[in-house]
């Protein structure tokens, strides 16, 4: 019987070969065509290894490296994809869609830098008209905005916002662009156009009224804060922002108000908690102010406001120590703030030691007579610019002594 069944075997062998049992070898063509419809029916892994076989027969074909391109990136795996593409074009041709493909992988992936090198010169070659070119333009801008280069990023932003003005991404991106390249007017003429758009928008509000501040408009910022709070109360860092801006108008009591309104919608805001300590600070609540300044100082020890605010609560309770520990970390931060100077030349003159309090002292004056001689120069070529461009001017006054309330310090940006 054994023997019968080996035999059976044997006659197998010799007779599949003729009645065409064998598996037949795949050929390139087949492979890709196999590979070509797994992709389209979403079988990706499956398509993956076909393309893979057919680079095994072809291992110069440019093809298969594009589609395996394109196979990662679906599955969101943008390096490899990358690599990928820039095989397909290494071995060429360089064809448009897999350039393009390239770009956007390097997009996806995080490497704005790599991407604006691809992008660039294809702006240059695609017609201007284009989908692609709109395509491309509008990923040139992004990717620049991604790489915090907004003055960069701004007229392809621009081009892009002008052929999709209803997009309200994009026109809060083109806001946010000119806001942080310091082209204020800008910013106000792009709020317009958001307006448009979403009447509500809080954010709007607030790119305008952040343009306000820095226009030195200080009643038409505080009015886009407030018009961003009406809007949406849970927009983050409105109440934060409008808070700030009560604060550098030293009106304590509302900037407060405003600073506990952020810490409810985020319970964890470093500087809503910091600039509440030192409303509270300024409204003679230092015993409230301490606790809110001791937890800051936990979550982001690098705010120079907390350090600066608890020396001098500690130099008000008479602990010398912890209040020089304190504000020599401030002058670490903040080595060119007056306040920082003066206050540890108080405390060590307080301390008895006269030669640290003089060279203290003597930092504070020569920040301010630098400061005031900023100001005399400023004076002087305004002056120069108009009718009495002749008339003598007042010399720069002398170097002048901090305030002496509460918390005296500058204003430190948020």
């Amino acid at each position: 019987m054994v023997r019968g069944l080996a035999f059976i075997i044997v006659l197998g062998c010799f007779l599949q070969p003729i009645f065409g049992f064998a598996q037949p070898a795949q050929t390139p063509a087949s492979l890709r065509q196999n590979a070509i419809t797994l992709e389209q029916q979403g079988k990706n892994t499956d398509a993956a290894s076909q393309w893979r076989a057919l680079l095994k027969l072809r291992p110069n074909d440019p093809e298969p490296y594009a589609h395996l391109g394109l196979i990662a990136a679906r599955e969101g795996q943008y390096q490899e994809a990358a690599a990928n593409y820039r095989k397909a074009l290494a071995l060429g041709p360089k064809l448009l869609s897999v350039e393009l493909n390239l770009g956007l992988a390097l997009f996806k992936g995080g490497e704005m830098k790599q991407a604006a090198e691809v992008f660039k010169p294809l702006l240059q070659q695609l017609p201007s008209a284009s989908p692609q070119a709109r395509q491309v333009n509008l990923l040139m801008g992004m990717a620049c905005y991604g790489m915090a280069q907004y003055a960069e990023a701004v007229p392809y932003l621009k081009s892009a916002a002008a052929q999709d003005p209803q997009s309200l991404p994009l026109l809060l991106a083109l806001a946010h662009s000119y806001l942080w390249s310091r082209q204020f007017k800008d910013v106000l003429n792009v709020y317009q156009q958001i307006l448009a758009v979403n009447p509500d928008s809080a954010e709007a509000d607030m790119l305008a009224g952040e343009a306000l501040d820095e226009m030195k408009d200080n009643e038409g910022s505080t009015k886009m804060f407030r018009a961003a709070v009406k809007a949406n109360p849970k927009e983050p860092n409105a109440h934060f922002g409008l808070g700030y801006l009560l604060w550098t108008q030293k009106q304590y009591p509302e900037a407060a108000s405003e600073f506990q309104a952020e810490l409810a919608n985020d319970p964890n805001h470093a500087q809503a908690m910091l600039y509440l300590a030192d409303s509270l600070i300024q409204m003679n609540h230092p015993d409230q102010a301490r606790p809110l300044l001791e937890k800051t100082e936990l979550l982001d020890p690098s705010l120079p406001l907390v350090h600066l605010d608890l020396g001098i609560l500690e130099t008000d309770a008479g602990n010398n120590s912890a209040a020089l520990r304190e504000l020599e970390q401030a002058e670490k931060l903040i080595p060119d703030d007056v306040n920082v100077h003066w206050r540890l030349g108080r405390l060590y003159r307080a301390m008895d030691r006269k030669e640290e309090a003089r060279a203290e002292f003597d930092k504070a004056s020569k920040l301010n007579k630098a400061a005031d001689e900023d100001l005399y120069k400023k004076i002087a070529n305004g002056a120069a610019r108009g009718p009495h461009a002749n008339a003598s001017s007042p010399a720069p006054s002398e170097a002048a002594s901090p305030s002496t309330s509460a918390a005296p310090h500058a204003d430190p940006q948020p």
